[in-house]
């Protein structure tokens, strides 16, 4: 008697172990075949009893993606187009990517699976993101973000997440966010406007293309009791709103180029840009458009193979 298949809501997890040089361009492969999301789990050592994590960029992370398992044979295909596209990959010579691994999830587990992958993190020297379902030991001077990132792009475990809540938390600590007027261009899970707020900004606005994230930008406003300082639309630019102090942009080189006018239009004479999501082989590329169009480049991060840029408007 052969054993019985999938649930008819069962899911097919595929996992890759990647270098963080390679874990943009798998994420990007995993993503075509998985209308179910996709997520990466960076390596990490637990810390405080369990209570917090570590982020360990030596080692590979982990990029997970899901699709639906019920038609077997189209779940067979989109399995073989992933493993020939990450062959095509490996043969490019990045540092080490792993084997395609599979998995069925079954539909009551698949709700609450991907939350394994995200801990409590501590972030620079003062910013903790907490996912809602975890517990925390607030320390003195924390500042706690509730996240529930849902499907939406933003945890706080990709290293461009990082290094911009660590430009934001430099960013107060200089008195540039006391007081001052945001927007969060691809905001994503809503994660960089609430570390703002946190940080002493007045308010802030997200956009995104995406619906689910603006929904989640929004959940999330109402977990940090920030609804009435947070708002969240569907959009890109311009925004058609005043000139801002600060403009956060956790993008990607490719979106960041072709967008450096229209960032600096958001941004009053002397306001501040936070770029993230910079490959480092693209940094030069980035900088020469920021420059050409009056966003003069003060200040640079990095982390691995990611880059961001503080940029000043000119005028």
């Amino acid at each position: 008697m052969s054993e019985p298949g999938p649930g008819p809501g069962a899911w097919l997890e595929l996992s890759v172990a990647a270098d963080v040089e390679a874990v943009e361009a798998v994420s990007e492969i995993l993503g075509r075949a998985a209308p179910g999301g996709t997520t990466i789990e960076p390596a990490f050592d637990l810390v405080d009893e369990g209570l917090g994590a570590r982020v360990d960029p030596t080692r590979p992370a982990i990029v997970r993606g899901y699709l639906p398992a019920r038609d077997g044979a189209a779940a067979d295909r989109a399995v073989a187009e992933v493993a020939e596209a990450l062959g095509h990959l490996q043969a490019f010579g990045l540092r080490p990517i792993g084997e395609l691994q599979t998995r069925i999830v079954e539909e009551s587990d698949w709700a609450d699976a991907w939350k394994a992958y995200f801990p409590v993190m501590r972030i620079g020297r003062r910013l903790v993101i907490r996912p809602t379902w975890r517990r925390h030991r607030r320390e003195p001077g924390d500042v706690v973000l509730a996240l529930d990132p849902g499907m939406a792009f933003g945890t706080g475990l990709h290293p461009t997440t990082r290094l911009c809540l660590v430009g934001i938390e430099s960013l107060a600590d200089r008195g540039r966010l006391e007081g001052a007027r945001v927007v969060d261009v691809g905001c994503g899970s809503g994660i960089l406007s609430i570390a703002a707020l946190k940080f002493g900004a007045a308010t802030a606005l997200g956009v995104d293309t995406d619906p689910i994230a603006v929904e989640v930008t929004s959940a999330n406003a109402r977990r940090n009791a920030l609804v009435r300082r947070l708002r969240a639309r569907v959009g890109s630019l311009p925004t058609g709103e005043p000139a801002f102090d600060v403009v956060l942009a956790n993008l990607i080189a490719g979106v960041l180029v072709p967008l450096a006018a229209a960032l600096r239009d958001e941004l009053r004479p002397g306001g501040t840009l936070l770029a993230s999501g910079i490959f480092v082989d693209r940094e030069a590329e980035v900088r020469a458009a920021f420059e050409e169009n009056g966003l003069v480049v003060a200040g640079r991060s990095e982390e691995g193979e990611w880059v961001a840029l503080e940029a000043t408007r000119s005028a």
